[in-house]
């Protein structure tokens, strides 16, 4: 069935024609203005871009026509968005919304652990059970009950259901009145107190390095490594400038100021590499 409709679809969707560059560039700018037609243009154009963006993704256990639909609406946003200005094609602007809507939506259908067959079915008739006996009872059913209604042993239906598992949005929130999440009680495994600590005690250790050198030199140092934090290395060529002095000049002063900085750092006791 799913097969006669996804080729009802293709077929439909091939009396659409293809847009040229050009021919592009005028419903955006259409779009833009507010034309609801130039964007169904648009978005009719590049139909036949979803269904083989969408065919990338037929190895997950979800539906192509479902994934195809996702990845429609991410070309619907893609046509509203779009701008001549980005030069470059629409194709290529559309390719990263189909596919984000595509991944989105088969994260949320597909399980992150795949079980086999048999483990999987099991599992889904136990919660469908479980879901049954709850409506019916009014209690969560224990597994003695679940037992006597399936006809299996408890111990079987115990090891199925260590298969389940839930997903929780680390933005989920868990206490109301602090609007606190699942996120803020994970610990933050890449930074710590006492790095903190030791990256901010380095950084103070070498500025007082720094100020111990001759005026030019320190401005050489400061400007070639972005000791201020408000630019991008420096080249050289461009130092000179700022300084009024050569290329060569510059080199020289700076190997100068850094053997300057061993001796001293090595006098005072710093740690040097």
């Amino acid at each position: 069935m799913e097969t006669l409709l996804l080729q009802s679809y293709i077929d439909q969707v091939k009396r659409y024609p293809l847009l040229s560059a050009e021919r592009e560039a005028e419903l955006a700018t259409a779009v833009q203005n507010g034309d609801e037609k130039a964007r169904n243009d648009l978005v009719q154009g590049n139909l036949r871009l979803v269904v083989s963006i969408a065919k990338k993704y037929c190895g997950f256990q979800v539906s192509l026509i479902d994934m195809i639909q996702e990845g429609n609406i991410g070309l619907i946003t893609a046509a509203s968005r779009y701008k001549t200005s980005f030069n470059t094609r629409f194709s290529t602007y559309a390719y990263l919304w189909i596919s984000q809507a595509i991944l989105r939506f088969v994260r949320n259908k597909s399980p992150l652990i795949s079980l086999p067959h048999r483990k999987e079915a099991i599992v889904r008739k136990i919660n469908a059970i479980r879901d049954y006996l709850y409506q019916q009872c009014g209690h969560e059913p224990s597994y003695d009950e679940l037992s006597v209604y399936m006809g299996i042993p408890v111990d079987q239906i115990h090891s199925a259901l260590q298969y389940s598992y839930s997903l929780t949005s680390l933005d989920a929130v868990i206490d109301f009145d602090s609007d606190k999440t699942v996120g803020d009680f994970l610990a933050d495994s890449e930074s710590s107190p006492e790095n903190e600590y030791i990256r901010r005690e380095t950084k103070n250790d070498v500025h007082e390095l720094i100020n111990t050198l001759p005026e030019t030199e320190r401005e050489v140092l400061t400007h070639r490594y972005n000791f201020t934090g408000n630019q991008d290395k420096n080249t050289l060529r461009h130092v000179g400038s700022l300084l009024g002095i050569s290329s060569e000049t510059v080199r020289q002063m700076e190997m100068r100021a850094i053997k300057r900085l061993r001796k001293t750092a090595e006098a005072s006791g710093y740690l040097v590499s």
